[in-house]
């Protein structure tokens, strides 16, 4: 694989060993996916956060790399954490767990990296450009940012993320291609769509049609933000989907309509979503309530909100990013929903938070990726629109 001098300095450890350790993870990736070079990228979101998850080893690989002297390169964002990093005690959350996870964050913050903590950074700022090459892990913002945005990533893991963050470099291959962004399936949706609980069920469906291929989706009349995040989401957990085209709707997919002929086509039919929705149905009526996978934005706080006026929200968690949640508590939807026996939660979301060792046991959700990874979690689980899980009203 080609290699720029700066690159070889880089490998050879001339700029330190972190540097070094970072440049042959990603030169190594490289070799096995036979790219030619690496690219520069402009900015990396990264996985791999919360303690749950990355346990003492991944906390030590942290840390020694902030002791090595780590450094991003390029504005480097964070996926969530497994609690809210100020309210953890709130949530049940063990003091063991606790500091656990306080020490992950302080090991990215002194590589640099923004403890934005969220899944959905491009609600919060970082929203890259189309045509932008960028190395992000998180499948649900991967799948957003490469069809809604038309930005280029392929679907990094976090040391992969971190280790472009450190370099600013990534290999050269997979959606950073033109050619690897073509449609190879078309999927015709013959069924209207109404709010973001049919968009997700719909990604889900997708998702499990499309493996990992690029579907071309046909038959949507407009999306708004929330309904295509519920689509990502749901489309990249079923299946492997990191990219996918609307037709009238998403930037590269006129340009992409050059290529279907002779494509496989995919109905989608009047029934098909609700079956996918009966498959998660099993939580009864105390089931706790949570929303926010991927993270609520401001619009879908102020609907909770909306919902909550004449009735009970005690069994309700919200989860959000702290961008948006400081634009909810200036609007009073903070408020609004903890006054009706709501909570709101920062840096954090039900699946990557340790709710069995918290006590839990049955969950519902509107959103499918939720209710894909919780049941694989052990918990008994519901989907559902926020609308029944509230009672009235309407969602977008």
């Amino acid at each position: 694989m080609y290699l720029t001098r700066l690159e070889e300095e880089m490998l050879e450890g001339e700029m330190g060993e972190a540097v070094a350790r970072a440049m042959s993870l990603l030169v190594a990736l490289g070799e096995v996916f036979e790219a030619e070079r690496l690219i520069e990228v402009e900015s990396a979101h990264i996985s791999g956060v919360s303690y749950k998850n990355l346990g003492e080893a991944g906390l030590e690989y942290l840390e020694e790399q902030a002791e090595l002297g780590a450094s991003v390169r390029i504005r480097a964002t964070l996926n969530p954490a497994g609690m809210d990093l100020e309210r953890w005690r709130e949530m049940g959350v063990s003091p063991e767990f606790a500091e656990g996870q306080l020490r992950v964050i302080e090991a990215y913050r002194r590589m640099g990296v923004e403890a934005t903590c969220t899944c959905t950074p491009y609600l919060i700022g970082h929203r890259p450009r189309a045509g932008s090459q960028i190395a992000w892990a998180e499948s649900s913002a991967v799948a957003y940012v490469n069809s809604v945005l038309g930005a280029r990533t392929n679907r990094e893991t976090g040391p992969t993320a971190l280790a472009s963050a450190i370099t600013g470099r990534a290999p050269l291959h997979g959606y950073r291609l033109e050619e690897n962004r073509r449609p190879s399936i078309i999927v015709e949706v013959k069924t209207p769509l109404s709010s973001k609980f049919d968009y997700g069920a719909l990604g889900y469906l997708i998702g499990e049609m499309a493996g990992r291929s690029v579907p071309y989706i046909r038959g949507l009349r407009g999306a708004s933000i929330e309904q295509l995040k519920a689509l990502s989401a749901a489309i990249a957990t079923s299946g492997g989907v990191a990219l996918y085209h609307i037709e009238g709707l998403t930037p590269e997919a006129r340009r992409m309509s050059r290529h279907l002929e002779g494509l496989e086509r995919i109905p989608v039919k009047p029934d098909s979503l609700g079956e996918v929705a009966e498959r998660f149905q099993g939580a009864g009526e105390d089931a706790v309530i949570c929303v926010g996978c991927p993270h609520c934005s401001l619009r879908e706080l102020m609907e909770v909100a909306r919902l909550l006026e004449r009735r009970s929200g005690e069994r309700l968690w919200a989860f959000t990013s702290r961008g948006v949640y400081m634009k909810a508590e200036r609007l009073g939807i903070v408020k609004a929903i903890e006054e009706a026996g709501g909570r709101v939660y920062r840096d954090t979301c039900m699946v990557v938070a340790p709710l069995r060792e918290m006590g839990w046991r049955e969950v519902a959700t509107n959103s499918f990726k939720a209710a894909h990874y919780l049941s694989s979690m052990g918990l008994t689980v519901q989907v559902a629109p926020l609308r029944e899980l509230l009672g009235g009203g309407h969602e977008d």
